[in-house]
């Protein structure tokens, strides 16, 4: 009998989205070979595996799990809201973000305890359930924070990283900001705006100006003064708090600290 590779039984598992003990089963009656595995899956179940993993599993929840010296944040998906809002739902997803705190750190593929904090759920509910998406920041505890919000709907979270003097209030009303504002922050600076971003609000802009007679030259110039309004509306620091309107996120994070980054997350925008 072949040894079983734990990675071959979560690439199986990944692929199918079946139990892990039924990928288990599969793997070792096929020597562990993942095509024929699936196969198997595939006759064992008379084509139920297939149904369950066409619909659509665009419900479900983030969830956050905070330390000193880590923060998690985790999408787990479901096909129904009522799954999403389920009791157990909402502690298998939380229980996946406090496991991802002992994972190493940035994006991360679910670890086995992940995927079996989830297993149950799928047999319960029969739905297609799984982990979308997870990501670990870490810091130093003595010169860091991290603030955290999980919109009432469990749809949106938010989770700021911060260093320096600044309260767990602020950093809770900051992560509140991220989640209702709109247009929606792309990067905590006009620096940190991702280069594509950037480059296709300026060819639009560019494009605009021309199609008005303006020749390129004249159009180039045209349009910076645009991108600094354009920098104004989606860099965090330069928004208008949401919640007083007459001050800055700068102005509400103040001169002894800074934010570092931000993750925000929604329900069905990540990729599986």
């Amino acid at each position: 009998m072949a040894e079983l590779n734990a990675k071959d039984v979560m690439a199986l598992r990944n692929k199918t989205g079946l139990p892990m003990m039924a990928c288990k089963a599969a793997l070792l009656e096929t020597n562990g070979d993942i095509e024929k595995a699936e196969d198997l899956l595939r006759k064992q179940l008379k084509g139920k595996m297939e149904t369950k993993m066409d619909r659509a599993a665009g419900e479900g929840r983030i969830a956050i799990s905070r330390t000193d010296e880590a923060a998690t944040i985790v999408e787990v998906r479901a096909e129904t809201d009522f799954t999403a809002k389920n009791e157990k739902f909402v502690a298998a997803a939380q229980k996946c973000a406090d496991l991802a705190i002992n994972e190493t750190s940035g994006e991360l593929k679910p670890s086995a305890a992940m995927a079996a904090a989830i297993d149950d759920l799928r047999i319960s509910t029969g739905e297609n359930i799984s982990i979308a998406r997870a990501h670990k920041l870490t810091q130093d505890p003595g010169s860091g924070a991290f603030g955290s919000y999980v919109h009432h709907d469990g749809k949106t979270g938010v989770l700021v990283q911060a260093e320096g003097s600044i309260s767990d209030e602020t950093l809770r009303q900051i992560c509140m900001h991220i989640t209702a504002a709109h247009p929606r922050p792309q990067g905590v600076s006009a620096n940190d705006v991702p280069a594509h971003i950037v480059e296709k609000e300026r060819k639009f802009r560019i494009e605009q100006a021309m199609e008005s007679g303006k020749p390129k030259e004249i159009a180039e110039k045209m349009v910076e003064g645009g991108m600094r309004k354009f920098f104004e509306e989606i860099a965090l620091l330069e928004q208008p708090f949401v919640m007083d309107p007459t001050k800055k996120i700068k102005d509400i994070v103040g001169p002894k600290a800074s934010i570092v980054g931000f993750l925000r997350w929604q329900v069905g925008e990540g990729t599986n």
